[in-house]
């Protein structure tokens, strides 16, 4: 979850590095300095979200993030809270010792953690144990006292970085801290955002620390948060032609379901025209549940090519299947040159028979499709999400959704998006086929293929969040997505 963060520059950790580095020497910012100013901003953000609270319990680690919480710790007696300091180990250097000096002046003695401590009791916990360095799990006394304070019941604030996850990809290799919010200074890191991150970050907010502008021009991002858009109005005198016709081709013996739920998203996106191609037992129940969708008996490619001929865009994948009746269609369809959206089956034939698009196209796999598409192992795709979206980019010339936590929209130009919404409800079944939809039907209506999926994985995901409020995550169903994505399409809902 994200505060007021659309459209939010989002920088590797290196590039953060560089800013700060910057600040210090180009605009003679000591260190010491940006410190203090962090510390002053985690404490600011604590009182507003926990304005009760009273005693602290700040965990500080060796290096400049214990620094912060020494900090925090020392400027949080002096406004008059009641302040207890765990810290790892009393051998801080540079600016972080001097910090834990300047906490120890302020009347707040440290005490060094033990691997079978406990802590005291707190309104608020403080995570400061590691910043942006820490690319592995914490081990030992770290991954103890990172334990503790997950199991402490308080609610915490992690201080740049929650401890334990990598600031850069999003990885958890291992214990991390859950924090309830996160303060994270100068940029915002772009992993915080994507994979198994968004489970420990809580609500980010950025504070740039009081920095210029001008330190930030010519320091591209290496990515964006999405920012929430709708369609414009339609024209009073528009019909039905104006807004595309989508074909829609999958659904094998036993999986109807996945390619209605397709096609109903891609009508209810607008789409002017949608089709379906599909296995001739399906006919009766698509005809029965959605009238509006055009259904069609397809036996194998012959069948399906006036199909093709009348379509504008085609939504492949959902359903599919691998077997023979699916991999004719598959080869029909992507020979007929038209735009398109692949998903599920039409992903893994892809892995077994890659070919590089020239029209336009979107591939919209989850991890374990992107690994079969690159050759990998979904470990490999999950530890550097980044790397993985834009690897398909390049090695297929298409627009990449790696769908997740943070769902990543990437070019073969390298341009990368992040999705700050949806919700864990949205983890079953049916949630990509109406994404497929989506995208089509936007496709259709005259987006290009980098604008359809971010705009498309926008929808998708705040639907999602539109869907669960008053009624709950669990239980939520693709179908429900359906109602709210047409208020967001219109601008009705926020």
């Amino acid at each position: 979850m994200t505060a007021n963060t659309q459209g939010l520059a989002l920088h590797t950790v290196e590039q953060a590095r560089a800013l700060d580095r910057r600040a210090i020497d180009g605009l003679g910012i000591a260190g010491f300095e940006l410190m203090r100013r962090a510390a002053a901003a985690a404490l600011a953000a604590l009182r507003r979200r926990w304005p009760q609270a009273q005693r602290l319990l700040v965990c500080c680690g060796p290096g400049n993030n214990g620094g912060d919480g020494y900090l925090l710790a020392a400027l949080a007696r002096e406004d008059g809270l009641r302040v207890e300091v765990v810290e790892l180990s009393a051998a801080a250097r540079g600016d972080a010792a001097l910090a834990r000096e300047a906490c120890v002046r302020a009347g707040v003695a440290p005490r060094q953690w033990e691997d079978d401590g406990t802590l005291p009791h707190a309104d608020v916990v403080v995570d400061a144990l590691y910043g942006t360095g820490l690319r592995r799990a914490p081990e030992g006394a770290a991954a103890a006292l990172v334990a503790r304070i997950n199991a402490a019941g308080a609610p915490v604030l992690a201080v740049d970085v929650p401890s334990g996850v990598d600031a850069d990809t999003g990885r958890v290799p291992g214990a991390a801290v859950r924090a309830d919010v996160t303060v994270t200074f100068i940029v915002a890191k772009r992993g915080l955002y994507t994979g198994g991150a968004p489970a420990h970050t809580g609500v980010v907010e950025l504070d740039a620390l009081g920095l210029p502008a001008a330190l930030f021009r010519d320091a591209p991002p290496d990515a964006r948060l999405l920012a929430a858009q709708a369609l414009p109005p339609r024209a009073r005198d528009a019909h039905k032609g104006d807004n595309g016709h989508v074909l829609a081709i999958g659904g094998d013996r036993g999986t109807a379901g996945a390619i209605r739920l397709c096609g109903e998203a891609a009508l209810r996106a607008g789409a002017g025209l949608v089709s379906v191609a599909t296995q001739a037992e399906h006919i009766a129940a698509l005809n029965a549940a959605r009238p509006e969708l055009m259904a069609h008996a397809v036996n194998g490619p012959q069948a399906l090519q006036p199909l093709l001929a009348r379509a504008g865009v085609l939504a492949l994948g959902p359903g599919l299947g691998q077997g023979a009746w699916g991999h004719a269609l598959w080869l029909a369809a992507l020979d007929s040159g038209k735009p398109l959206v692949l998903d599920a089956d039409g992903l893994n034939l892809l892995a077994r028979d890659p070919r590089r698009f020239a029209q336009p196209a979107v591939l919209t796999p989850h991890p374990g499709e992107a690994a079969r598409l690159l050759g990998a192992t979904v470990a490999q795709v999950q530890a550097d999400r980044f790397a993985a979206a834009r690897a398909l980019a390049a090695r297929y010339g298409a627009v990449a959704v790696l769908k997740g936590a943070g769902s990543l929209v990437a070019e073969p130009d390298g341009r990368l998006d992040v999705c700050p919404w949806g919700n864990p409800g949205m983890a079953s079944g049916g949630m990509g086929d109406l994404l497929t939809g989506i995208v089509a039907a936007l496709l259709a209506q005259g987006c290009s293929a980098p604008e359809a999926a971010r705009l498309g994985v926008g929808l998708h995901a705040r639907a999602g969040d539109l869907a669960v409020r008053g009624e709950g995550e669990r239980g939520l169903l693709a179908s429900d997505l359906l109602a709210p994505l047409r208020r967001l399409l219109n601008g009705i809902a926020a």
